[in-house]
């Protein structure tokens, strides 16, 4: 797969898995007790019926991110159920971007371990299909829409070969589903923010992915390019892809999903939006932040102070 990126596609080197070894955190001076108190909030029970991590789209264990060591994301574990239009939810600073990135390898992870229909990233790229945020991607770059949408092919045509006839066809109709076909040789700087955003669903449209991943895809948008959104997440769910999406309106989570993850640097709890998008779960996510920031920073301090780590 080609990361779609804020700059020209990125090579498989750029790409390499930079993750630590998969590792719980007592590893590193944490106790299974300590970890447990990061967190004011209880888990709920994994969904029954959940994929095993060996064939779910998306399997998380232990993944901990973070900056500067302050811990962004704590002791994720998730596995992520196929054909479903799944949405994580949080307040800002949760993670939610994070999470994305690090299960893409473009960002690296304190522990853990990411599963792509049970294998790394890096050996299923290919199945992975991405929509960054517009504000990541520099516009200014010279090409034209259907050229952005192409790199989504490169996957298919290999690097630094030409991209056929065929494959501008398929880049051609990917534009054509979210209503951009006509815009196919203007440059994307000459695109409004909506036109712009379509163009990049496109180039994931055009990768032909299992999974996609995107990132606040109606962030800042007009309402027709919510539709087009919209449609073209069911047509992917109809065709029984599995699309996770970082979304910030609560308003709408019922109305465009099935599946919900809410994420408040750990997973609060996921499962069907019907089971899940309760009053109490939204504020066990959004209650408490401060309290869960300073404790789990706390627990980093005291490992890094801890004999024998690293």
């Amino acid at each position: 797969m080609n990361q779609p990126t804020a700059n020209p596609p990125r090579t498989a080197a750029a790409d390499a898995d930079r993750t630590v070894p998969p590792a719980r955190m007592a590893s590193r001076g944490v106790t299974d007790d300590q970890t447990a108190s990061a967190t004011p909030v209880a888990h709920t029970a994994p969904p029954t019926g959940e994929e095993h991590p060996r064939t779910a789209p998306l399997a998380i264990h232990d993944m901990t991110v973070a900056y500067d060591r302050k811990p962004v994301l704590w002791d994720v574990d998730l596995n992520v159920p196929e054909g479903q239009l799944v949405a994580i939810v949080g307040p800002n600073g949760a993670g939610k971007s994070t999470l994305i990135k690090a299960a893409l390898n473009l960002m690296p992870m304190v522990s853990g371990q990411v599963l792509i229909y049970g294998k790394p990233y890096r050996k299923q790229r290919h199945l992975v299909g991405y929509v960054p945020q517009r504000e990541t991607v520099d516009w200014d770059f010279p090409v034209s829409a259907l050229d952005v949408v192409a790199m989504g092919r490169y996957g298919r045509i290999g690097w630094f070969r030409p991209v056929t006839r065929k494959h501008r066809r398929a880049a051609l109709d990917a534009l054509e589903r979210v209503e951009m076909a006509q815009y196919a040789h203007r440059q994307i700087s000459q695109l409004s923010g909506g036109q712009q955003q379509r163009v990049f669903l496109a180039r994931a449209l055009a990768q032909d992915a299992k999974l996609y991943f995107m990132d606040e895809p109606f962030a800042s948008v007009d309402a027709a390019t919510e539709r087009a959104i919209v449609r073209v997440l069911h047509e992917l769910k109809d065709a029984g892809r599995t699309v996770i999406v970082v979304h910030h309106d609560l308003q709408t989570v019922t109305e465009y999903f099935d599946y919900l993850i809410l994420l408040n640097m750990r997973v609060v709890t996921h499962g069907s939006v019907d089971d899940v998008f309760t009053q109490e779960n939204l504020r066990m996510t959004y209650g408490g932040r401060l309290t869960l920031l300073s404790e789990a920073a706390q627990l980093f301090t005291q490992q890094s102070r801890s004999p024998g780590v690293d």
